[in-house]
């Protein structure tokens, strides 16, 4: 796999399972609505994933990659950010929020370690240290979220 497809596929999943599980954790403590979530969920498939996209764009420019590598590393980077937010719509869909809201939690911190143990076994590095790091920061960002959600609702509800 070409280099800049992975650098787009790393960031797309990866900023599409935390951006995603945030914006869920904290429109649902902050709402407690199925149609809030499902809406942020589609929006920020469709907006982060373009602005990921573009971030990565302008960041290969930089660095003076050809024209092709950029363009790689922008699709791949769209397309994963995409299609990674849009699997946390199957469980809201699926069952009651409560429940939908645990499923998608538990779901992003498996996907994201799967994901660390592909990267760092590609990289001859122990994959147990990076998994526990990664999940670190993404238990991080959904308490965060959670709580922001919560003071919201108490401050403006």
């Amino acid at each position: 796999m070409k280099k800049s497809v992975k650098r787009g596929l790393g960031f797309g999943i990866t900023s599409g399972i935390i951006t995603t599980l945030g914006l869920m954790t904290g429109l649902f403590s902050g709402t407690h609505s199925k149609l809030a979530v499902l809406g942020g969920i589609i929006t920020i498939a469709i907006a982060d994933a373009f602005s990921d996209a573009f971030g990565i764009h302008i960041s290969e420019e930089s660095a003076g990659n050809s024209k092709k590598n950029v363009m790689r590393s922008t699709i791949s980077a769209f397309s994963t950010k995409f299609l990674t937010a849009l699997i946390f719509i199957i469980p809201i869909i699926l069952t009651d929020l409560n429940k939908a809201i645990i499923i998608n939690v538990i779901l992003g911190l498996i996907l994201l370690s799967i994901f660390t143990y592909l990267v760092s076994k590609n990289n001859g590095q122990k994959p147990i240290n990076h998994i526990f790091e990664h999940l670190f920061i993404a238990i991080i960002v959904i308490i965060i979220t959670y709580f922001v959600g919560v003071g919201i609702n108490k401050l403006f509800v």
